[in-house]
């Protein structure tokens, strides 16, 4: 199991293939993505790399995170996220992640933040039909309708499907494939589209359900000094 990598969601744009076909890819560059710190099984009871990116103004950190940002001798990151990690993956403090860690044709998922849309209705939040345009129906064409049964359960079972608060939740997205990346300018071209808005930071890591490439580089993908 190797580490995954954070990237900052630049957009959407399009390739086209040697075939001359056309591929819709999202843009995740990688800025100064490092190993910050390192967990291991005899201190914290797993193995993990804690890794950062951005750039931070020290005004904006705490006094504590300072601490650990000084000891790893890197500068203040404006995102930190762990990764699991095999112990023959686990990399020294201070390594930095370059974008030639996935490798073309790979599956990775995807994890990030969605798009806010604030109090939706349920045709928009879960797909409903909406009622009749007709036949009785009046005003409440789009409403979701009933929501329980009578004196017995006499109210409405948790997780029932209604109007609400729209996105801005945690969402991974699984088996993205990786188009091409650049080491050079820290690009990673994923096909298809990518939860979050652009600028927001984004997890990317190799796929659960389709594995590592055997040429995929281990124990990371490393930018040369």
């Amino acid at each position: 199991m190797r580490s995954g990598v954070i990237a900052q969601k630049v957009g959407m744009t399009r390739i086209y293939t040697d075939a001359g076909e056309h591929v819709p890819v999202t843009v995740l560059r990688m800025e100064g993505c490092q190993v910050v710190a390192q967990r291991t099984e005899d201190k914290n009871g797993y193995t993990a790399v804690q890794l950062g990116a951005g750039v931070a103004k020290v005004k904006n950190v705490s006094k504590a995170m300072r601490g650990n940002f000084a000891l790893a001798q890197v500068e203040p990151k404006a995102k930190l996220a762990e990764f699991r990690v095999s112990t023959e993956n686990l990399l020294d403090v201070g390594t930095e992640l370059a974008a030639s860690h996935f490798v073309p044709g790979q599956l990775v998922d995807v994890t990030g933040t969605s798009i806010g849309k604030g109090f939706a209705g349920a045709m928009k939040r879960h797909n409903f039909g909406g009622l009749r345009a007709t036949h009785g129906v009046s005003v409440s064409h789009r409403s979701h309708g009933s929501t329980g049964n009578r004196q017995d359960p006499g109210r409405v079972f948790k997780n029932k499907k209604m109007a609400g608060h729209m996105g801005a939740t945690r969402v991974t997205t699984q088996n993205l494939e990786v188009v091409s990346t650049d080491d050079d300018r820290g690009l990673i071209l994923v096909r298809g589209a990518v939860p979050g808005s652009k600028g927001s930071w984004i997890l990317v890591r190799d796929a659960v359900k389709a594995g590592v490439p055997a040429d995929a580089p281990r124990p990371a993908g490393v930018r040369a000094k």
